[in-house]
């Protein structure tokens, strides 16, 4: 079996920490570290959380604290109304945490261990993108360092799955346009897991039930902590469980065969009424030469993905043993 050193790059976050449950729990990750950055609530909250999450699941990675504000903007106001006001589901967290995080900035973590393993390291980003823009900044050298970045972020209006923040923005890039610009033209080979697919894999009530009542100790969490986000999708959607989102970067890693992509450039559109949009030139496109996407690498964007696969692969990880 393949062994994938990773870093997983969060806000978490109710899917976030999903995910992280997930990775975890499957042999084929090596998880180095984790890293955090502002997003689905302020850093210290979310840095907070993943410390917590790394105690209770025995992890031996460091957490290190990530970017407070993005590139060249305030911070936003976090999603308090999606994932809790404390960003876990308001799951009943300890007052003092039992670790502290690394004392280097995330971005410093990124570099030193994609410069420890050359060509080894995955990065799995699924929160905003601040962190990896950073660890680029400082040493734009790791592009040719890493064996792959995944990420959850974007929507190129597949299936009509085109924004969730705007018409034409999702959450993670909004959060942090420039980052994610300068992280998507960077000459590093991408996997972009956009709305397009995500929000094609539904975790509905029923199983999510079964997670929980079959899963042990991980399933009992994994249910409580996806009710108060289960309560956002049925007020604002109609929709009687979750979008999986942030789990799909992780699954991309070992089960990309699961997932159709499109390849050629990615931009990001930096203010106006479209900021936070992302626009892929498809390769072969009859569009005239330009300097806005020419000079920059071709990216993987997914367009489909197989539902009932990535569901299954879930929930066996959990069921199975």
């Amino acid at each position: 079996m393949p062994r994938y050193k990773v870093i997983f790059d969060t806000d978490p976050g109710v899917d976030d920490a999903m995910a992280l449950r997930f990775l975890t729990r499957r042999p084929e990750f090596d998880l180095l570290a984790i890293t955090t950055v502002h997003g689905n609530l302020d850093v210290d909250t979310v840095t907070r959380n993943a410390l917590w999450l790394a105690d209770w699941m025995g992890l031996a990675a460091p957490v290190a604290r990530g970017a407070a504000t993005p590139l060249d903007r305030p911070a936003g106001l976090g999603a308090p109304h999606v994932h809790g006001a404390n960003g876990i589901g308001d799951l009943t967290l300890p007052q003092s945490m039992a670790r502290a995080s690394d004392p280097r900035p995330a971005w410093q973590v990124i570099v030193d261990l994609v410069r420890a393993h050359p060509g080894e390291v995955t990065l799995i980003a699924v929160g905003p993108l601040t962190n990896l823009a950073l660890a680029l900044r400082h040493d734009p050298a790791i592009a040719g360092l890493v064996a792959g970045v995944s990420i959850m972020g974007g929507a190129f209006g597949t299936r009509g799955h085109a924004g969730n923040m705007t018409p034409v923005a999702e959450a993670n890039i909004l959060a942090d346009p420039e980052a994610a610009d300068a992280v998507l033209t960077a000459a590093w080979p991408v996997t972009l897991l956009g709305l397009d697919v995500t929000q094609q894999v539904v975790m509905d009530a029923a199983y999510l039930d079964r997670l929980g009542a079959q899963g042990g100790t991980d399933g009992t969490f994994l249910r409580a902590v996806s009710r108060f986000y289960q309560d956002f999708h049925e007020r604002t959607r109609g929709l009687a469980g979750i979008f999986a989102h942030d789990s799909l970067a992780v699954i991309n890693v070992i089960a990309p065969e699961l997932f159709t992509r499109r390849r050629g450039p990615v931009r990001v559109v930096c203010g106006g009424i479209a900021d936070g949009q992302t626009i892929q030139k498809p390769e072969g496109a009859l569009c005239p030469p330009s300097p806005a996407w020419d000079p920059y690498p071709s990216q993987s964007v997914a367009v489909d993905v197989d539902t009932a696969a990535v569901l299954a692969l879930y929930a066996d990880t959990f069921l199975a043993s």
